[in-house]
């Protein structure tokens, strides 16, 4: 069997080492059968000559990393494969299909996975699954769309607006075109009303559409009962089908600050309780036959049915990550004990693992991938320890109950000390923090979830038929936990151990270090491990040269945040767009944290070390550019926000002259006039200037953020200081719109770079591409981010180094060609 799990091992090392390759290998079927037949020889090898154990788990041990590796290459080909055409983006396309999953709610509608089973439009061709949003409103409150919203299982007729996948490429941000295509979801787009969908009755084939349906049954029954009254109602749902959309971005920043965010949504723990609960229950009525005692112990039974019930309550679940492991741990040890064999745990979780990967290469790019099978590891290596020691010291002797409580209490905290440092570098890798409140949260919330909620929640659903305040109660029982933990969270325990991101030589030597820590007792060297778990807990924040600029234009969409930095002191120019819906006044837009500042900058701020901006710099009230300033705010300390906008009443405002230097780089606003009346319109957009390395003889390097400014606004600026507008970078105004840009200002400027944050596709087909061969034609080398990811700038007085984040993070599932310069959309 030693040969078996070498294979398995290298089998999921090789799919790990598929998922950092920018291109993917030729001919991948190849691969495959060199590494099965490598495992062949290897069991050749140790059947015809046994001494050369060594060399035969070398063998098999290439044979499964060269295997893990082809069969990744095979199904990423087979998905790469059904992709949209270029010429097919944007273009309306009548379809019929089959709603084959849950329609997740957002603030204007609801998400869903099509099935396309026919294509009505003549000549075109789309991928079999599509990932659509159906509008119930529009952008405005009162544009209602008269047609009801899909339901799981409908088979529906729509017109679909469809683009290829395309996701924001940030430094250690989501990778969002990776996730659609482990969901094999090769396009994206909306559905149209003109003309009218039609409804073509129900399909009950595959039969997973029964249970999506029946989810959808159990969440409209959750939200019928709860109302929009109860808090916690989403996390209640969560619990049992898996649907994190009802919990609000408060109680996710609540779960993440405490470090109990495994516990409020679908865990391998829970389905670990279902099958325990399940198995006792069936294990009681079994005995209570004698005859069917007689046919299959009821023990055996129990496990079985067990395990059933935990691949139920999985399925209904969503099938997560951590899910699936626990699932296949389960079904596992169920199919050993049928066919009357002995397993131990290691071969149980390597069987799942080679098992989750084998269904799902792309598992391994998730942090709950990690964080799941590293915690399940380290617990099963510190019980099997604790399980060997206790029977040394009983030797035979019974225990009463005073010294069984006093075991599972020992054997409880051991648990939790080693899953505390088994994801210890996980958390600090993925997340860059540690919440010190974590033990002791957990240890009040677990049982209490574990043991009590979830139970009552997963009755409720059963029970739904009858008219029973279980729901109620649960919630009820919830609402003191909750408000221990907002406590643990917001008041004096809720300290967090912040780091940046550290690299992964960081990672493996703590990793090394938690391993020591968790061998037995007695083993000497112990105090190493302390000293190897320093250089990832205190890892240093990237530094930036004094005298030099770090500019990193973030890839945020249809929208704009720059961060400065220079060796002192961080600037942020914008905060990025709001994704929810619009407001007049982005001070409250932000619905739930569902903006570029939440969701891109403050992770970018924590993984660059960054816990205080000496300013914000807002040009303008648009949501575009200040939609994410509420998250922003509320996540890290700023010390001067700065805007054109006057109702911002604890803003100061920006105006032509006003000016500073920090570590050797100048910053002048050059816009608005001191004689503008200010509205926070584009027109007043505050326009900065950054230069570095000047002297009396030569101006040095220098940038020009220049927001939302018009033409008539560049018309001011040429007449007043025109010598003051060239610049060797500029964000170019407005994302590149064509009333902006003028030819008279591009000459003035006169950039070496000119870069527009733009989204992909966006409806104003920013940048123009008239605007785009001014700049190019003027010299310039015209960057924008939905094409390029993000950009950093590394500017010293002498050169600019520019980085295209697509193409240096770039992996074989990424659209577009990084490799041109001037390229269109």
């Amino acid at each position: 069997m030693f040969l078996f799990g070498a294979f398995l091992s290298a089998f999921a090392l090789g799919v790990c080492a598929l998922q950092t390759q920018a291109d993917l290998p030729q001919a991948a079927w190849v691969w495959i059968l060199a590494g099965l037949g490598g495992f062949c020889g290897a069991l050749f090898v140790i059947c015809v000559r046994p001494v050369f154990r060594g060399g035969a788990f070398l063998l098999a041990f290439g044979a499964g990393l060269t295997a893990g590796y082809g069969w990744a290459a095979q199904r990423a080909e087979w998905r790469l494969a059904d992709e949209l055409p270029v010429a097919w983006e944007g273009q309306d396309v009548r379809v019929v299909g089959v709603v084959a999953s849950l329609p997740l709610r957002f603030e204007r509608g609801v998400r869903f996975v099509l099935q396309v089973e026919e294509v009505l439009t003549p000549q075109a061709r789309i991928p079999s699954r599509l990932w659509l949003s159906f509008y119930t409103r529009g952008w405005r409150e009162r544009e209602l769309n008269p047609y009801p919203p899909p339901r799981a299982g409908e088979r529906q007729e729509f017109t679909v607006r469809l683009k290829r996948p395309h996701g924001r490429i940030n430094p250690h941000g989501m990778d969002y075109e990776v996730w659609l295509l482990e969901r094999d979801l090769r396009a994206t787009g909306y559905v149209r009303n003109d003309p009218a969908p039609i409804l073509r009755g129900m399909s009950v084939w595959p039969p997973m559409l029964t249970v999506h349906r029946l989810r959808e049954t159990v969440r409209d029954h959750f939200l019928q009962t709860l109302g929009d009254d109860k808090p916690y109602g989403g996390i209640l749902t969560a619990l049992v089908i898996g649907d994190q959309s009802g919990i609000s971005r408060a109680q996710w920043n609540v779960f993440n600050r405490t470090g109990t965010t495994h516990l409020m949504s679908m865990s391998g723990l829970h389905v670990t309780l279902v099958a325990m609960l399940a198995g006792a229950l069936l294990n009681w009525l079994w005995r209570r036959q004698p005859r069917l005692c007689l046919t299959l112990p009821a023990q055996r039974f129990a496990i079985v049915g067990g395990a059933l019930a935990a691949l139920c309550y999985a399925l209904l679940s969503g099938l997560s990550v951590p899910a699936q492991r626990a699932t296949l741990m389960l079904l596992i040890v169920a199919l050993a004990l049928v066919l009357n064999r002995r397993i131990g745990i290691g071969r149980i979780l390597l069987l799942a693992l080679a098992g989750v990967v084998l269904f799902d290469p792309w598992a391994v790019l998730a942090s709950g991938f990690w964080l799941s099978f590293g915690t399940v590891a380290a617990i099963c290596w510190v019980g099997l320890h604790a399980l060997q020691g206790r029977r040394q010291a009983t030797d035979g002797q019974d225990k009463n109950l005073k010294q069984r409580l006093n075991d599972w209490l020992k054997a409880f905290f051991h648990t939790q000390w080693a899953a505390m440092l088994a994801t210890l570098p996980l958390l600090f890798f993925f997340f860059q923090r540690f919440p010190l409140n974590s033990p002791l949260a957990n240890l009040l919330a677990i049982p209490w979830v574990s043991f009590v909620i979830t139970p009552l929640c997963l009755l409720a659903a059963l029970l739904s038929g009858l008219a029973l305040p279980l729901l109620e109660w649960t919630h009820l029982l919830l609402a003191p936990l909750m408000t221990l933990l907002e406590y643990f969270a917001d008041g004096p325990l809720g300290l967090l151990w912040q780091a940046p991101a550290p690299s992964l030589w960081r990672v493996a030597l703590a990793g090394c270090g938690v391993l020591l820590l968790l061998m037995p007792r007695g083993l000497p060297g112990k105090g190493a491990a302390l000293v190897m778990l320093l250089p990832l807990l205190l890892t240093p924040a990237p530094q930036v040269a004094p005298g030099t600029l770090r500019l990193s234009v973030l890839d945020v969409g249809q929208g704009q945040a720059v961060l400065l930095e220079t060796a002192q002191h961080r600037l942020l120019y914008d905060a990025g767009p709001g994704y929810g819906p619009t407001a007049a006044d982005s001070q409250t837009q932000t619905e739930e944290g569902r903006d570029a500042g939440a969701q891109i900058v403050l992770p970018y701020l924590a993984a660059r070390g960054i816990a205080k901006l000496d300013a914000l710099v807002v040009s303008h009230r648009d949501n575009d550019h200040s939609g994410g300033m509420a998250s922003i705010r509320a996540g890290t300390r700023v010390e001067k926000l700065v805007s054109s906008v006057p109702r911002w009443t604890e803003s100061a405002l920006c105006r032509q002259g006003q000016s500073w230097e920090w570590d050797g780089a100048r910053f002048e606003f050059l816009h608005p006039p001191p004689d503008q009346s200010l509205k926070g319109e584009n027109s007043d957009s505050c326009l900065l200037k950054v230069s570095v390395g000047a002297t009396e003889t030569s101006p040095g390097q220098r940038v020009l953020l220049t927001g939302d400014i018009y033409t008539r606004d560049e018309r001011k600026l040429l007449s007043a200081h025109p010598e003051t507008l060239a610049a060797e970078v500029i964000l170019v105004p407005h994302h590149g719109s064509r009333s902006s840009s003028s030819p008279p200002f591009v000459a003035a400027v006169n950039a070496r770079w000119a870069i527009a944050s733009s989204g992909y596709r966006n409806r104003f087909g920013h940048p123009r591409p008239e605007v785009v061969e001014r700049y190019t034609r003027q010299g310039a080398r015209f960057l924008h981010t939905d094409r390029d990811g993000a950009l950093i700038l590394d500017i010293a007085p002498e050169n600019i180094a520019v980085r295209r984040w697509r193409q240096e993070a770039r992996r074989y599932w990424h659209s577009g060609n990084p490799g041109t310069e001037d390229g269109g959309q």
